[in-house]
């Protein structure tokens, strides 16, 4: 599987709940990066009368659909850290649909320097290894993400702890990377600073001086 016309760069973007890779996709879109958001697709495909919903009803049954036809997505969350199978039968439904869907997306930002497809579990689907030419990891801590998940969503540390554990470890990670942007213990103007640095760097790659 390919992503066609595939643009000059292809990036994939990934780093841990919390890591603050939502913020980096933002400011690579500032850059001129077009963003392939999975996490949005996800969610559109499990809005109400979304494509995955007839799978996702017969898998799962009425526990997981709201009032509104649309995916529960915090019931969804307890069953898939509950059980393993559950969260397996889960990404075989959902991810060769977000990997259709992303396709097509990419297709409106071929004109653009860097397509980036911003994946949380990049490292773990493994298929999406194939259909990038680099990864972007953003890395910190885990002390750091369990602080800023409680912070902004209001969990329990216990709560991100166990998105943590059902993650790709931090080794695993930045074993697959080609890029790191560390942020922890800096502000947004900082990882600002580091982000133009890294999309420089991808300008070198992709329009090299002869």
């Amino acid at each position: 599987m390919t992503l066609l016309p595939p643009p000059p760069l292809r990036v994939g973007l990934t780093g841990g709940i919390g890591s603050g890779k939502s913020t980096v996709a933002r400011l690579l879109a500032s850059q001129g990066a077009f963003i392939v958001d999975t996490d949005a697709i996800a969610r559109r495909l499990t809005q109400p009368g979304g494509s995955a919903m007839h799978a996702l009803h017969a898998a799962f049954g009425d526990s997981v659909i709201r009032p509104d036809g649309g995916l529960d997505r915090q019931q969804m969350r307890h069953l898939v850290f509950a059980d393993v199978r559950h969260r397996h039968q889960l990404e075989a439904i959902l991810h060769p649909m977000i990997a259709q869907e992303a396709q097509r997306d990419a297709m409106a930002g071929r004109e653009s320097p860097v397509t980036v497809c911003d994946v949380p579990l990049l490292v773990e689907s493994g298929y999406w290894l194939d259909l990038v030419h680099r990864v972007l990891v953003v890395d910190c801590s885990e002390s750091t993400q369990i602080a800023r998940v409680m912070h902004r969503s209001g969990w329990t540390a216990d709560e991100v702890q166990a998105v943590i554990d059902a993650q790709a470890t931090r080794k695993q990670r930045l074993s697959k990377a080609h890029d790191v942007l560390l942020n922890d213990g800096i502000d947004e103007a900082e990882l600002a600073q580091r982000v133009t640095a890294l999309w420089r760097s991808w300008m070198a790659l992709v329009s090299p001086t002869v």
